[in-house]
């Protein structure tokens, strides 16, 4: 090993670094996303039978989606499906419910206010500012663009 040239060591360390699994990664993602969606279609259709309107439907679903991702979390599944989906499982609303629990799951320790509160929001906090702050953004854009149409 030691008297080996660039070259040499180049080809023995490219034959010894593990291959991507891209593909194994990419239907792993779309079956988990597409088994939370169904999961939430369920929910919409179950909401749907029981007379609610559009509006309520909406949110009754968002709300019971993500309970099911904060409870999941707190069981400490959801990392689990978040392992073997990757992607699939973080995109969901599911997925924002795991990236707030997760944090204040693990500063529970440090107490109520400066452990669970505080830290619910690092990952989950800059999402709000960044999506409420661009919400704001376009809605003024929107405003002054369409204002006498």
């Amino acid at each position: 090993m030691e008297n080996m040239n660039k070259k040499d060591y180049q080809k023995y360390s490219e034959k010894k670094v593990p291959k991507p699994t891209y593909m194994k990664n990419i239907i792993l993602a779309f079956l988990v996303g597409g088994a939370i969606c169904t999961i939430g279609q369920l929910i919409r259709s179950w909401l749907m039978k029981k007379g609610l309107d559009e509006k309520a439907v909406a949110s009754a679903t968002s709300i019971i989606l993500v309970f099911i991702g904060a409870f999941l979390t707190g069981l400490g599944v959801y990392d689990k499906i978040g392992q073997i989906g990757g992607a699939g499982a973080a995109i969901p609303i599911t997925g924002f419910s795991n990236a707030m629990v997760s944090p204040a799951m693990e500063f529970k320790t440090e107490g109520f206010i400066f452990g669970v509160a505080s830290k619910m929001f690092i990952i989950a906090g800059p999402v709000l500012v960044y999506g409420v702050g661009s919400s704001v953004i376009v809605g003024v854009l929107h405003l002054l663009f369409t204002k006498g149409r």
